[in-house]
């Protein structure tokens, strides 16, 4: 299958790398990548060849969250419009979380917002040590409301309360104490780290570890895209704010928000 916004690719051994392919845009997400994430999801569920899929980001980052043109577009949907795209991002972030084989992430550069949700639907991450991290929603007076079930079921409500709702940019040695990451490596270094994780996986059998990734996620807790429907009202009730809309505004203007101080 083309694809326009991502590249999957397999190689002898059954390993499939699907890479955000946006480089330009540092891999922020927009409507059609989530569309064509999700459409890989399925398709690698349903590949009994594929063993192990890594996931990448092509250029400097590994994602920059939300798109600025798609931002816009939900700004001027109305509230069912809104919830129908917090709907499709859910599902999408359920797809890879279920994904019956293991999700090694590489991350580099940026991984903002919705970035930040895909590395918590991997089995395992391994970024760069100048990776940098944050969940800025709150700063447009928004909410990491889709994103939230994953990333707080990833690093649980001790951690994720120290950078869920303060905007505060962090780096790798939280994320790695947090459990959003599971290693770090230089940049020269980043390949061969997620080529040894990987290379763990080839050892394993694949049916065995597809039903322990299933009794893990089910021993884990609630499944997160069963909080899609009430997180997608939250982003709605948040939306229609005006703090909110003051926020949108400004960031579309470049200016600062109102409630912004120095």
């Amino acid at each position: 299958m083309q694809y326009e916004t991502i590249a999957v690719a397999t190689d002898p051994r059954g390993i499939a790398r699907v890479t955000l392919n946006r480089p330009d845009k540092h891999n922020a997400m927009n409507a059609r990548m989530i569309a064509e994430l999700t459409s890989a999801a399925e398709a690698l569920r349903g590949d009994a060849d594929v063993r192990v899929v890594v996931l990448a980001g092509e250029g400097r980052s590994f994602c920059a969250g939300g798109d600025l043109g798609w931002m816009r577009e939900q700004a001027e949907k109305d509230r069912a419009g809104k919830m129908s795209e917090a709907r499709a991002l859910a599902g999408m972030l359920g797809a890879w979380n279920a994904l019956p084989k293991p999700v090694i992430g590489r991350v580099q550069g940026a991984a903002y917002g919705g970035g930040i949700g895909l590395i918590a639907v991997c089995d395992i991450a391994v970024a760069s040590e100048g990776a940098k991290f944050a969940l800025t929603e709150t700063r447009l007076g928004l909410i990491p409301a889709t994103i939230g079930p994953f990333v707080v079921r990833k690093l649980g409500e001790a951690f994720a309360r120290q950078v869920f709702f303060n905007g505060k940019p962090f780096g790798p040695d939280f994320a790695l104490r947090s459990g959003l990451i599971a290693g770090t490596a230089t940049d020269d270094m980043l390949d061969g780290a997620v080529e040894a994780e990987v290379a763990a996986f080839l050892q394993c059998a694949p049916g065995a570890v597809a039903d322990a990734k299933a009794l893990c996620l089910r021993l884990g807790g609630p499944d997160p895209l069963d909080q899609a429907e009430m997180t997608a009202g939250a982003l709605a009730d948040r939306w229609e704010t005006a703090e909110a809309q003051a926020g949108i505004a400004a960031f579309f203007a470049r200016e600062t928000p109102p409630w912004r101080t120095e």
